[in-house]
């Protein structure tokens, strides 16, 4: 009888830290309303629910950290957390380099906003945050590209003149220009990039990869994650 206590107790406590395995949420905490940091000094934002959520869903303890956007793959490579969860466009060219979950967003516009609606979009000076889709595109576009390290940057290289327009993705920007009191417009076509937002993993990592599609798959499923965007980035926001 003993001995049948003593395995019970050590399959318990096996069970125990298994569904307690801690995974390291990456994300900028910069980007609202995918994620940003709150009042209360926290991270916050769709992400933040959606990371949350998942972790939940696949029994795992989540820590949330925070790192520059042009340092976000090499940090997750190196081990400095598990996952990104940052808005982070599925690309053949990232995903030469680390992996992807199924989207959780899918593939949406991305838009330019500037001061005035006569800016010439492919000739003149266009802001986009480093290391994104949008700066690839303005880089093959004939436009000058500057590029800044947040996207807070980026509005304001069009508010002070360093640059004609910004190129971002809309879900970004339809708060920032419906706050800006008609100082900010959209201008030109929208411009559909990249394959919707997924989380990051290292490639080694096919189990916890695993474990994030099926819950990702399930709240596609049941019309949870639809809810969620809509929520988060309004009726007009790309659903599934």
């Amino acid at each position: 009888m003993n001995k049948l206590i003593l395995a019970a107790t050590i399959a318990a406590l096996t069970a125990g830290a298994a569904s307690a395995q801690t995974v390291r949420m990456g994300t900028e905490g910069a980007y609202p309303p995918y994620n940003f940091i709150n009042d209360d000094g926290e991270v916050d934002g769709f992400e933040r629910e959606l990371g949350d959520l998942l972790c939940e869903m696949a029994e795992l303890d989540c820590e949330w950290v925070t790192n520059d956007w042009d340092s976000i793959i090499p940090n997750l490579v190196s081990g400095n957390y598990d996952t990104i969860i940052a808005g982070m466009s599925i690309t053949d060219e990232r995903d030469e380099v680390i992996d992807f979950t199924q989207n959780y967003i899918p593939p949406a516009a991305s838009a330019y906003v500037a001061l005035a609606d006569d800016v010439d979009l492919m000739g003149g000076v266009i802001a986009a945050q480093t290391a994104t889709i949008q700066a690839g595109y303005v880089a093959e576009s004939g436009a000058t590209l500057v590029e800044y390290a947040t996207p807070d940057e980026t509005i304001a290289a069009v508010r002070n003149g360093e640059a004609d327009a910004v190129l971002a993705d809309k879900d970004f920007l339809v708060p920032i220009v419906a706050e800006s009191g008609g100082e900010l417009m959209f201008v030109g076509d929208d411009v559909p990039l990249g394959g919707g937002v997924g989380m990051g993993l290292r490639e080694s990592d096919a189990e916890l990869k695993a474990k994030f599609d099926a819950a990702i798959g399930e709240l596609k499923a049941n019309g949870t994650l639809n809810e969620m965007i809509t929520r988060w980035f309004g009726e007009e926001a790309a659903t599934y």
